[in-house]
């Protein structure tokens, strides 16, 4: 396996059966909602409004764990557990940067993929 990708889709090909036009749907709906995730993380953490922060990564999670970025969801949960307790807040941004720049190199393997499918 290529350890140099960020995405994995061997779930994605699980729960699609593998059909190329239900899996590129998938990747529409991932490209489609990280605007509003990236967009809400830096608002939120500009406002310093954690409670949303949290919630936005919560979101997130779930939309990076489709697409096998385990790490990068493991790291929006913990992100989401600190929010709820107000813990460490001068470490947000440090999740906030790793989401950003995680995310654009995941959209541009999946942009890849998508045209390979």
């Amino acid at each position: 396996m290529d350890q140099a990708r960020y995405t994995n889709l061997d779930y994605l090909k699980e729960i699609t059966g593998g059909e190329s036009d239900i899996m590129k749907e998938f990747i529409q709906m991932f490209f489609d909602q990280m605007p509003e995730f990236r967009d809400g993380m830096t608002k939120y953490l500009n406002e310093k409004k954690w409670k949303e922060l949290g919630e936005i990564a919560h979101k997130a999670k779930s939309s990076v764990m489709t697409f096998g970025m385990n790490d990068l969801g493991h790291r929006l949960k913990e992100l989401q557990l600190k929010t709820q307790k107000l813990e460490a807040i001068d470490t947000y941004p440090i999740f906030v940067d790793e989401f950003m720049s995680t995310i654009a190199k995941a959209e541009a393997e999946l942009q890849d993929d998508m045209s390979k499918l």
